[in-house]
């Protein structure tokens, strides 16, 4: 690998305990409301730079917390999804949005074929990268893996309230997320749908097809309600909870936590 692809990676992209040995690959896309002073903060009103619009509030530490319970890698965006969305492919238009939902992104309007192609080479395949990477080496010492993406979202879109608050993503392959919803009764005390509050026909699951179908690999997204990660120890907390849908569907697809889980291998 070139030293300039090195510092692409190191910048845009983080990986973090890569050798992990549990039988889980965790990827957080929107892990980041950071805007590279090269975009300008994209024209974005002050009040929007942290928003929901930027980046999902909560789903780092979440996915952070459950690669320690599951002893598992994580691959995470450092770059906000307003730059460039990395569960988008770079011919969506969403990929790099001039709005979302009520808010504008004048740094995104009249973006010429170039000012994409660059975006794409700086952020999104970066990410890709460091993703292949550590599936090749956990193939290489014959590491079963599931792919397990962690997102959030907002209480309320469009003027319309949210009552769900967990949900378990899918796309075609759907054994992970059956296995998961099967043990929904686990957690009563909490409202979780299939697909929602997004699912296949929103465009919301290109990580799941790019990096877990496409590599035969069991799957699944899985979306929190953000209010309910306001503070780092409620996502610890979410993350707990969230392990008693997930253990049980790993034993289901014949995969077990690697030492028990809760630890990372050098």
């Amino acid at each position: 690998m070139m030293s300039s692809e090195l510092e692409q990676l190191s910048q845009n992209v983080e990986i973090l305990y890569r050798y992990a040995k549990g039988p889980a690959l965790l990827l957080c896309e929107h892990a980041s409301y950071h805007i590279p002073e090269c975009y300008h903060g994209l024209g974005l009103d002050p009040a929007h730079r942290r928003s929901h619009a930027a980046w999902d509030p909560g789903a780092r530490d979440v996915a952070i917390a459950l690669s320690g319970l599951l002893n598992a890698p994580l691959v995470a965006s450092r770059v906000s999804r307003l730059v460039y969305d990395c569960n988008r492919p770079p011919e969506a238009a969403s990929a790099m949005p001039e709005r979302s939902e009520i808010v504008e992104v004048p740094g995104n309007r009249g973006l010429t074929s170039a000012q994409r192609a660059a975006r794409v080479e700086a952020v999104y395949e970066p990410f890709c990268k460091a993703v292949t990477q550590v599936l090749a080496q956990r193939k290489a010492h014959d590491i079963p893996t599931v792919l397990i993406t962690v997102h959030s979202f907002t209480p309320t879109f469009h003027g319309r309230v949210r009552k769900v608050e967990i949900g378990i993503l899918h796309d075609a392959d759907r054994r992970l997320a059956d296995a998961m919803l099967a043990n929904a009764h686990r957690l009563a005390h909490r409202r979780i749908q299939r697909n929602a509050p997004y699912g296949p026909q929103d465009g919301v699951t290109h990580s799941l097809v790019r990096h877990g179908i496409d590599n035969g690999l069991a799957n699944v997204m899985i979306e929190i309600r953000n209010d309910l990660l306001a503070t780092p120890e409620d996502a610890h907390s979410m993350a707990r909870e969230l392990m008693q849908l997930i253990q049980p569907a790993l034993t289901a697809l014949g995969v077990e936590l690697a030492h028990g889980g809760g630890r990372h291998d050098a």
